[in-house]
């Protein structure tokens, strides 16, 4: 693909990304929304943080809904809106590796950072309960402490398989052009 395609596509996501957050944080038309956005506002959902969430939510929601989009948020926000955060970050994803080669860093450092992210992400879900006394996902409220352990560290591991397997799909659709050098002994 050609740069400038590349420039349109990434401002398309852009835009559709400043859309959703503009529409979801337009609190005066529906004072239900400002009681979902309490104590850490819509920052709080991890989707909001970074869209890749396509897995993790649709795989807890098929499970049992209530843990991550009670069925009450239907009245709040339209289903495009939850597909608009929830689903189209898949293709969008897709076409970000067939459109350009990422250049991924070497996988000791690309883990450490994507550990430092997990990391600080788990630490604002924790200081909010701490703070609050509830909890960001009704998973969560779910779990010992024990079982909160587990599932963090799960999703860290689940993390890491999404990390590896989009350096996969760049190998397999760029080949090693856009690899690192390793540093000379």
């Amino acid at each position: 693909m050609t740069r400038t395609s590349t420039c349109v596509y990434h401002l398309f996501v852009l835009s559709w990304y400043i859309f959703l957050n503009f529409y979801i944080s337009r609190e005066g038309e529906d004072p239900r929304k400002s009681q979902i956005f309490l104590n850490g506002g819509q920052w709080k959902y991890l989707t909001f943080l970074n869209l890749f969430v396509f897995l993790s939510f649709w795989i807890l929601f098929l499970y049992d809904r209530e843990l991550v989009y009670p069925k009450a948020l239907d009245n709040i926000f339209p289903v495009w809106l939850n597909h608009g955060m929830h689903t189209f970050i898949l293709p969008f994803s897709l076409v970000e590796v067939i459109l350009r080669p990422h250049c991924y860093p070497l996988r000791k450092k690309g883990l450490t950072l994507l550990a430092a992210a997990c990391l600080a992400y788990v630490s604002r879900v924790l200081w909010i309960y701490s703070e609050t006394g509830t909890w960001v996902y009704p998973v969560f409220a779910k779990l010992s402490p024990g079982g909160l352990a587990a599932f963090f560290s799960l999703s860290y591991i689940f993390t890491i398989g999404i990390y590896l397997f989009g350096e996969k799909l760049n190998h397999w659709k760029w080949g090693d052009t856009m690899q690192p050098r390793k540093k000379r002994k």
